[in-house]
Formats: structure tokens, sequence, C-alpha cells
């Protein structure tokens, strides 16, 4: 999610129309276990001769500076992996926070901002709790439901 800009793009676009004319109350930025684009982040020498993928990865330079800033004591792949993905869903709600028409909604208390990660291993789903600091799983009964994409809606 790029941050609000002078240029607003297709995402931008999205969010204001989604916010402003479908009303939407809830959005959720999801990031996930062995995510190829948080590893590309880490390495970025694999993405030689994909400049497309490195422009986009520009919207994530603020989590490289977190990890590398506060993240060296963790060395090993998956731990910093999975700090990384963490790290930059807690980025991308922020620059969510800077386009005018979700700064507005949540100000009025009508849209809520969630920051998840989903473990592709358990299924299992961690939200981000301020009060925490920290993502903690979440709670649930029953077995894990089977998602199918025709019945899944992203913006």
């Amino acid at each position: 999610m790029p941050p609000y800009g002078p240029t607003p793009g297709g995402e931008a676009a999205t969010i204001e129309y989604a916010v402003k004319v479908l009303g939407v109350n809830d959005v959720i930025i999801c990031g996930h276990s062995h995510c190829g684009a948080m590893d590309a982040l880490l390495h970025p020498e694999d993405l030689d001769g994909m400049e497309a993928v490195k422009g986009w990865l520009k919207h994530a330079d603020e989590t490289l500076k977190i990890i590398d800033g506060n993240y060296q004591h963790i060395t090993e792949l998956q731990p910093r992996l999975t700090a990384t993905v963490e790290e930059n869903v807690l980025v991308q709600l922020e620059h969510l926070r800077t386009h005018p028409s979700v700064a507005e909604a949540v100000s009025r208390g009508d849209l809520k901002l969630h920051g998840w990660t989903y473990q592709f291993e358990s299924g299992q789903v961690f939200n981000y709790d301020p009060k925490e600091g920290q993502f903690v799983a979440i709670q649930r009964s029953g077995p894990v439901p089977r998602f199918e994409f025709e019945n899944i809606q992203a913006i």
C-alpha cells in the first residue's frame, strides 16, 4: 500500500471508493508466512532484472529500515522473515492512514483498520494488538474454515 501522494494511483482510488461509496467499515492488511515479497525485500540481489518488482517493493522501504535497525539479533532466515512480514503489515497500515478518506473515516469512528498475519502451516490468523504491542492469535471455535477463492472479495 503506497502512502497517499500528489499523484494518486489505482490503490488510492480503490481505497477512496471503498470508504466513501461502498461504506466499508473494516480494512484488513494481511501478511502471510513464507511471503516471497518480504523475502525479496531481505534479499534484493534475487531481483536482478525485475525492475517492476523492485519499484513495487519501494513501498516497503520503511519495513527494511525497521528490520535493519531493530532486528540485528534475529539472524535465522525464518524468524527474520516472520518479523519482516509483521513489521510490513504495520508499515502498510501507517501508509493506509495517510489517505484522506481513511483518516476522515477513522476519526469519525466509521472505519476500523486491522493488521493480520496468516500462517499457512497451521491456518492460524494473528491480529496486531496495540495494547500488547504484538500479534496475538485470534481464538476461534470449531474447525479451520476453508476459503474458496470465488467467495473472497479483495480490493
